[in-house]
């Protein structure tokens, strides 16, 4: 097992970074000596950074930063990270801000940013000599992992909805996983306390409510923010973020962090989440002064992220990047769909909110320095949407008549 060089040194709670754990296992579980469901994250010896770390260029996937995220190993490798940040100017005007960024996380190998995540949590499994990989997931989540394990060769079980979108499905269901839809969340989680200790799977999504998730996972995040600061060569002002359990949120505002830390930079954008209207979970909690808020669970299109309880990893973000939450209903997320597409990128809902977001906090006025980065998740195969084309009868002048009445083109 050829292993990339890190610099972990332990797991460390993030409400109380006063104690220290041992860094493996991996505790998935949250923090044992906490009344509350706390994650952990994992801490390095920044000392012996070198600085040569974030000189550019930068290489392809994420193992260039592999001294600052948990042991990985080249079992895991997909070519993960690496996405374009690309200018969005017309979406920009859209939105109301100078200028907006796109980082287009679609592009990873299974078309979405949940692929940095499980790089890092089924090493984890790899380096625990586990039996399997289990996994709850309305789909991204659950594809990334079934495809992480099917590359180190290791059995997946996905628990997922039984809303899932067909494409979603099938999407699992080619990497040889075992998908099964089971619509209690309870049941999910005793199903995947049964597969982890008795049957020796390691779990890669989260065994506790609220949400702990794996410790390892979220580090992959970080990469994100190096990768955003090697290609805009300055930090962002605000980095918009489409989120259910804060993991993402949270990854992103650490690997800026560590950026400050060690002295590349001297500035933290502000991290907006991006959450759906109907659920906001997180807004909730940030309102309320308190470490976690439930909400009822109203339907939302964005199933990517339709969380009812917030994570902590998500009030910590907020708090140390003096941030702030936004939400946006499905008619604003469809919207910023179907402009994202027409200029070029196609995204699910749940991948779109991050640009929703942007817009929102404009006309809320709120502050949104710049440069202004939105995270845009997942493709928008996800989905599952089907369209059926127009059929006519063959002839130039039927499909000129179409061209105009439909489409508005006048050939």
């Amino acid at each position: 097992m050829e292993t990339h060089r890190s610099l972990a040194t332990g797991q460390r709670p993030i409400a109380d970074d006063t104690r220290e754990y041992p860094l493996w296992p991996p505790l998935t579980e949250g923090d044992p000596d906490a009344e509350e469901p706390y994650p952990l994250e994992v801490s390095y010896d920044y000392g012996a950074v070198d600085p040569a770390l974030f000189e550019p260029p930068p290489t392809p996937g994420i193992q260039r930063w592999a001294p600052l995220l948990p042991p990985l190993v080249s079992e895991t490798d997909l070519g993960e990270g690496a996405t374009p940040l690309l200018s969005a100017p017309a979406v920009a005007e859209r939105c109301g801000v100078e200028s907006l960024y796109l980082k287009d996380e679609s592009q990873n190998p299974t078309w979405s940013q949940k692929d940095r995540l499980n790089r890092c949590a089924v090493s984890a499994a790899v380096h625990t000599d586990a039996a399997g990989v289990v996994v709850s997931s309305t789909g991204n989540h659950g594809a990334s992992a079934a495809a992480y394990a099917a590359r180190a060769g290791l059995p997946c079980v996905v628990l997922t909805s039984p809303s899932i979108p067909a494409a979603s499905a099938a999407f699992i269901d080619a990497y040889g996983a075992a998908v099964v839809a089971v619509d209690d969340w309870e049941l999910k989680r005793r199903t995947i306390e049964w597969l982890t200790v008795e049957c020796g799977y390691h779990p890669v999504s989260s065994r506790t409510e609220p949400h702990t998730g794996h410790p390892f996972g979220p580090e992959g995040y970080k990469t994100i923010a190096y990768e955003i600061y090697h290609e805009l060569t300055v930090t962002p002002g605000t980095v918009f973020v489409p989120t259910a359990f804060s993991e993402l949120l949270y990854g992103v505002w650490k690997g800026f962090d560590e950026l400050r830390r060690l002295g590349v930079t001297d500035t933290v954008p502000r991290m907006v989440p991006v959450e759906p209207a109907a659920r906001g979970p997180l807004s909730a909690a940030i309102e309320a002064e308190e470490a976690f808020a439930t909400v009822p669970a109203e339907p939302t299109d964005a199933r990517s992220l339709a969380a009812t309880t917030n994570g902590y990893r998500g009030v910590h973000a907020i708090r140390e990047s003096d941030g702030y939450p936004v939400t946006v209903d499905d008619d604003r997320i469809r919207e910023a769909r179907t402009r994202l597409a027409r200029n070029g990128w196609w995204q699910e809902g749940s991948g779109a909110a991050g640009v929703a977001g942007v817009r929102a906090a404009v006309e809320a006025d709120e502050p949104v320095p710049s440069p202004v980065v939105a995270l845009a998740t997942s493709s928008g195969f996800k989905d599952g949407d089907r369209i059926e084309p127009p059929i006519v009868e063959e002839s130039v002048d039927a499909i000129r008549e179409l061209l105009a009445d439909r489409y508005g083109l006048e050939p």
